[in-house]
């Protein structure tokens, strides 16, 4: 009986790492594929920079917080009509983006 359960414990061996060398193919042939489309695929620079806002610099994003500050502060204080404030400060907020593009330039 023992004799038995050993011979079916060796095929079982056997079948086992018959399916573990033949997924290690599968695995080996699968990275050398990703491997050669990697190669051969042409890729765009890697752009990240590891900041939130990379392309301005901080005296340019420092010069459009100060302006806006000076703006708003500036409607805040020449318009009297609380409506007209809040319709104004909307319509810079709109603007804003739009406004810093055309002053500094797209870079990309």
């Amino acid at each position: 009986m023992s004799k038995e359960r050993a011979r079916r414990r060796a095929v079982r061996l056997a079948e086992a790492e018959r399916d573990r060398a033949a997924r290690a193919r599968r695995v080996a042939r699968r990275q050398r594929r990703r491997a050669l489309l990697r190669r051969i695929t042409p890729r765009l620079p890697d752009r990240r920079t590891g900041r939130l806002f990379a392309r301005r610099s901080r005296g340019e994003r420092a010069a459009v917080v100060v302006l806006s500050v000076a703006a708003v502060t500036g409607i805040w204080l020449l318009v009297d009509e609380l409506a007209l404030r809040l319709g104004l400060i909307a319509l810079l907020l709109l603007v804003l983006p739009a406004v810093v593009v055309i002053a500094l330039g797209r870079r990309t």
